[in-house]
């Protein structure tokens, strides 16, 4: 049974995958102020303010592999606190790539979509010359460079929007939350992204241990769309009034960090090696939603 040390196992992305994989791995996870509400071991830890404890922890344990998940979620905050960022995204992840190498631990490392921008709707491929507009991709490119030059058996995932039936799934929850009350919501419609399934994220990652791939790729969903589109689908499959969704630009709705107007992924690549296929954004809401039954409301 392979270990693997989850680096913020408490958020989003890795309850689910230890939600999937529990049973199939030796999972320890890391949080920072929210106890994971699942029975695993687990150790506290700020990368902030004790970075030499995550080093101990990997030298202790020794896992076959480190799946990274941290980040600021708040783009505007990265813009903000660029020294914070740093510290977290690229200071971090250089001491934990260092000490990754010394125990031969494969590193798996979660960045985004938002080191591109185009002003046309093209899908980006791993080939694709990056450019970055804020400082949140900024950092996250520096990250990527660190661990792919760290050793070759590490692994660079490019993600985007990630939702799923989820207490952490913002976007889909501020909509269905905000419609199922009324309430009008005014999502941007001069931001693409290709939004992924926390689902299909969790099982591409499962694939790529078992397969030992290596290198950088795109993990994102297949359609390419704005938050608008997005938004009406939700609507659609969850049968609530579109007349309350008002689309809103770039403009009329400031941001502190500046937004990519296009940031589409092109996963094909990693789908290729996996012979897997992420889901469009049609059936990937039809499975949040078929999950919201299943669970009689509750998040699973």
């Amino acid at each position: 049974m392979k270990s693997i040390l989850i680096i913020g196992g408490s958020g989003f992305v890795g309850s689910v995958f230890t939600k999937y994989f529990s049973q199939k791995y030796s999972i320890h996870v890391t949080y920072n102020k929210n106890k994971p509400y699942f029975d695993i071991p687990s150790s506290k830890i700020d990368l902030i303010e004790n970075k030499q404890e995550i080093q101990d922890l990997i030298l202790t344990l020794k896992p076959d592999i480190i799946f990274h998940t941290v980040a600021y979620p708040s783009v505007d905050f990265c813009e903000q606190n660029h020294e914070l960022t740093d510290d977290l995204h690229v200071n971090s992840i250089r001491k934990i790539s260092d000490v990754a190498k010394m125990v031969n631990s494969k590193l798996i490392f979660l960045s985004t979509d938002a080191v591109f921008n185009s002003m046309d709707k093209i899908k980006f491929n791993e080939d694709d010359k990056t450019n970055p507009i804020n400082y949140y991709g900024k950092s996250k490119l520096s990250a990527e460079k660190i661990v792919l030059n760290s050793s070759e058996q590490n692994i660079v995932l490019r993600t985007s929007v990630i939702y799923g039936w989820h207490e952490k799934s913002r976007f889909t929850n501020w909509i269905i939350s905000s419609l199922e009350n009324s309430k009008i919501v005014d999502p941007f419609i001069d931001q693409y992204n290709t939004p992924t399934l926390v689902d299909d994220l969790v099982k591409s990652i499962q694939y790529i241990i078992e397969k030992n791939i290596s290198g950088l790729f795109h993990a994102t969903g297949k359609t390419c769309l704005n938050r608008y589109e997005f938004a009406l689908i939700i609507a659609d499959i969850f049968n609530l009034n579109q007349n309350l969704i008002k689309s809103v630009t770039k403009l009329e709705k400031k941001q502190d960090a500046p937004r990519p107007f296009n940031s589409c992924l092109d996963s094909s690549k990693l789908e290729d090696f996996l012979e897997f296929e992420f889901s469009d954004i049609k059936k990937g809401v039809n499975f949040i939603f078929k999950s919201k039954q299943n669970n009689k409301e509750n998040f699973s």
